[in-house]
């Protein structure tokens, strides 16, 4: 597909893109679905715009599952051979995810194994559960079979034991949902102390990589609403700072973790550094630039995570220079405004984590329901389905991932 049918300009987002690598940022995408895929947009937007990875997540899917006819043909399949909704799902979910590892591949091993990431979530209906994180974690990890997967683990309480444990085993994770600097280090801490088990036992620790997803808008939208209430001028001026601030915060302690005694003989031996991805970085207040989160948070070994919408607005008119660095470490000054003025950061993390979770959860029960609506117009104990394709590669595909599905302890139909 050209660079004209994605309304991006190749020569644009090839300036714009390759100045963020050279700055030590990788671009992904935060979107996924077929339609993506079978266009050929996805080929472009790696080989021609620039994007270096995607991420997804249960609302991510269930817009695509469920806004699209595109899935029906295997619904129909699954459901006649007697699985369930929740299997369906998932398997909806990793079989889009493993092709999507295919188109990034190449990608992931030009660049020695450091970028082409595609991340698929644990169900969000196991945030609070780290044994059963951990098991679905390592099913995922097993069914997509891919070296440039990670797997999406929320940065709960509960969250962070089952990071340290599926990095002590190899697997590459990004943890997601980390608002807080609090919670950001525990996740960095988890990824170090997992790393160092890997370590001990023999592992190859220059294979496993991790992100940490710090969330950036919807910080700002709820603090800017709480300052809007207070209708004060001091309060206004405020208003859409602390998102980035708490990012310069976080890098901050990135780098006295990364880069000090903590970690040397980790990274002395190969190992990777867990860097810090910007998520929801879509600018949600019209009022602000539509490139606000990815023009500011340009800093060496981060990511940044973008809807479509922010990848074109900022191939067309971004900001390519180091602009997080621009001021170094806690803006203590700012901190102590918002403290007067009764805004407490500590309440708007946990508030944000707590709606995030519900967010996502609700994503997913909804493709759950929507897909046994779909099983149940499509009357799936009639013998064959017209117009409905079961082809040898999709059969073996599919044997594949039940037999490794019910290898791994899950329960059958």
């Amino acid at each position: 597909m050209s660079s004209e049918k994605t309304g991006m300009s190749a020569t644009k987002a090839s300036s714009r893109l390759d100045g963020l690598t050279r700055l030590g940022q990788s671009l992904w995408l935060d979107s996924i679905s077929r339609e993506l895929m079978d266009s050929g947009e996805l080929k472009n937007l790696i080989e021609v715009t620039g994007i270096r990875g995607m991420t997804s997540n249960p609302t991510i899917f269930e817009k695509a599952i469920n806004g699209s006819p595109s899935y029906d043909a295997e619904i129909a399949i699954l459901s006649r051979k007697g699985y369930s909704t929740e299997q369906i799902v998932r398997f909806l979910m990793v079989r889009d995810i493993r092709r999507a590892c295919d188109f990034f591949l190449p990608l992931h091993k030009e660049s020695g194994g450091s970028d082409g990431f595609v991340s698929i979530e644990v169900s969000p209906l196991l945030s609070r559960e780290t044994k059963a994180t951990v098991a679905e974690a390592k099913l995922l990890h097993a069914l997509v079979d891919h070296p440039n997967l990670m797997v999406k683990v929320p940065g709960t309480p509960e969250g962070m034991p089952a990071i340290e444990e599926l990095t002590a085993i190899g697997i590459s994770i990004n943890v997601t949902l980390l608002f807080s600097p609090e919670a950001y280090t525990n996740a960095a801490m988890a990824y170090i102390k997992g790393l160092s088990r890997f370590f001990e036992k023999g592992g190859d620790i220059s294979r496993v990589h991790s992100v940490a997803s710090v969330f950036v808008s919807r910080i700002d939208t709820l603090v800017d609403r709480k300052l809007s209430d207070l209708k004060k001028t001091q309060a206004d001026s405020l208003k859409g700072r602390l998102g980035i601030e708490n990012c310069r915060t976080i890098y901050a302690i990135f780098e006295e973790l990364f880069r000090g005694e903590r970690t040397r003989t980790l990274m002395g031996n190969g190992a990777h550094v867990q860097r810090p991805l910007w998520a929801s970085t879509g600018t949600k207040n019209p009022e602000y630039s539509d490139v606000l989160y990815v023009d500011s948070l340009i800093a060496p070994d981060t990511v940044n995570t973008v809807p479509m919408a922010t990848l074109k607005a900022f191939v067309d008119h971004g900001k390519v220079s180091p602009a997080l660095l621009a001021k170094k470490g806690r803006d203590e000054a700012f901190y102590k405004d918002l403290a007067s003025l009764g805004i407490s950061c500590d309440q708007v993390f946990e508030t944000l984590l707590e709606e995030g979770l519900k967010s996502f959860e609700q994503s997913f029960e909804t493709l759950n329901l929507a897909i046994a609506d779909k099983v149940r117009i499509m009357n799936p104990e009639r013998a064959s389905d017209k117009g409905v394709p079961e082809t040898s590669d999709w059969a073996n595909e599919t044997k594949t991932l039940i037999e490794t599905w019910e290898k791994s302890g899950v329960p059958g139909k």
